[in-house]
């Protein structure tokens, strides 16, 4: 049940975040056109993205101290530091199937947790 209340309020903060990029874009659009208007709302969820991420970061060192070398945390952040992009996809991939599936996330979690320990680089 917790894992389908976590769902159910991710999906509410995606309709959240798609409404407040509309009502951004139906401001801005009336002074600066359709193309500076979608110009708006690119940068200010660039703006965003670009905060989330200093924050992320910072908390991540503070992190990364406390923890013990090799943690299930520690291994979650080399990965998002050094693959930023596959880490993205696969946040978005496991909301999508946890969303379809919750056992599916359960799953992806454990092969994460499991996978990744073996191999080191």
């Amino acid at each position: 049940m917790g894992l389908a209340a976590a769902a159910a309020l991710s999906a509410s903060a995606a309709v959240c975040v798609v409404a407040l990029a509309f009502a951004l874009y139906a401001l801005v659009e009336p002074y600066v056109g359709r193309a500076g208007g979608g110009a708006v709302v690119a940068g200010a969820a660039a703006l965003i993205i670009g905060v989330a991420g200093l924050l992320i970061g910072a908390s991540a060192r503070r992190v990364r101290a406390a923890e013990a070398p090799g943690s299930a945390v520690e291994r979650l952040m080399r990965l998002v530091r050094e693959k930023p992009v596959m880490a993205i996809s696969a946040a978005l991939g496991a909301g999508f199937m946890a969303v379809r599936n919750p056992r599916y996330l359960g799953a992806a979690i454990r092969a994460f947790l499991e996978g990744r320990g073996s191999r080191r680089r």
